[in-house]
């Protein structure tokens, strides 16, 4: 017997809403599962706990998470509640820093052509690969004033940091339909044209596999002409933070759209969507998105009856999409939260 120790993260707004609807689909596949349980505990971190605590992510709390090395997060932040610089808390951001989880898969799989707002399109496949600890965002946390004259951001890529996570994404590709994109925008910024140099580099270890290399701006545009041209896709980190939810779009929204920010001992599974408060406890929160990050995790722990947990997931997906009453609001139906995660359930 195997047990797998899951680290749980509610988080705030409707966080805690569909992470309860991933926990009953991941119970319902483990009573089918062979030699195979998981234990979960559940930790504060967020704006919630910000309010309670003052700190959203208190090193105590940090210290216990990071003994997991899996870990099910639900969304953080809220709004309203913000540094004194005007930034909003971003906890999970700090847990993909301090735990180092450079490769960030997004997963888009469209499991019915109706739901997406690109009619005729019937086969959407792809991933995109995000790099999650630098790029951008590697300034992030470096004190500025509302006051100041000018406030600058950095955009930052290490050697190390390109190959880990273009080497991430010619794996991925290799165990599907072996062709990876490159995302930049070497033709202007001086870190792309250093991040196109290490894809280059990096392409040439996996001649099986077909490469393109697409400007940032022009893969926006094939993303709504041709989605079904792509299987996996490499970028920076605010590239793939924006690029992931416009390919959301594409197969029915934030609500479909899972994801895992891994690294080379931690892993976390997360809905790509933020915490909504204003839907947050009105029971309409879409959970297919948080139900297949659970299917992410199960592959991530690579254990034949995981992976198998994680092909009965996505099948039962598939099935409850096949009927068109079965949506939530946010895609025009009528189904709560709770109703969606029963129905998953029942299909498993």
């Amino acid at each position: 017997m195997v047990n797998y120790a899951i680290a749980v993260l509610p988080g705030d707004g409707i966080g805690p809403d569909v992470v309860a609807e991933g926990l009953k689909v991941l119970r319902a596949v483990e009573a089918k599962l062979n030699g195979v349980t998981f234990s979960t505990v559940e930790f504060a971190v967020g704006a919630g706990e910000y309010l309670r605590s003052g700190d959203p992510l208190p090193e105590a709390t940090f210290a216990e998470i990071a003994k997991h090395t899996t870990i099910l997060l639900g969304a953080m932040g809220l709004p309203s509640i913000r540094w004194a610089d005007g930034r909003e808390m971003a906890p999970q951001i700090d847990i993909r820093e301090k735990l180092g989880l450079y490769c960030g898969l997004r997963p888009i799989v469209l499991y019915h052509p109706d739901d997406s707002p690109i009619k005729g399109k019937t086969a959407i496949d792809f991933a995109l690969v995000r790099e999650s600890t630098e790029g951008l965002f590697v300034s992030r946390l470096e004190p500025y004033s509302l006051e100041a004259d000018a406030v600058t951001d950095r955009l930052r890529i290490t050697r190390a940091g390109a190959e880990r996570v273009i080497r991430s994404a010619f794996q991925l590709a290799a165990g599907r339909r072996k062709k990876v994109t490159l995302v930049d925008k070497a033709n202007v910024l001086p870190s792309m044209a250093y991040f196109r140099s290490i894809f280059d580099q990096i392409a040439r270890e996996y001649p099986e596999i077909a490469t393109e290399r697409v400007y940032v701006d022009a893969c926006a545009l094939y993303l709504v002409q041709r989605p079904e041209s792509f299987d996996v896709l490499v970028t920076e980190n605010m590239f793939g933070d924006i690029l992931s939810d416009l390919a959301a779009a594409l197969v029915g929204g934030m609500g479909m759209a899972p994801s895992a920010d891994i690294g080379a001992s931690h892993a976390v599974f997360q809905p790509s969507h933020g915490s909504a408060p204003d839907i947050a406890g009105k029971g309409i929160a879409n959970p297919v998105a948080t139900i297949l990050s659970v299917a992410l995790l199960m592959d991530w722990l690579e254990h034949p009856e995981t992976r198998r947990g994680a092909s009965m997931i996505r099948q039962a997906v598939r099935t409850v999409f096949s009927d068109p009453s079965s949506r939530t609001a946010d895609m025009g139906g009528q189904l709560t939260t709770t109703a969606m995660g029963d129905r998953v359930v029942a299909a498993i």
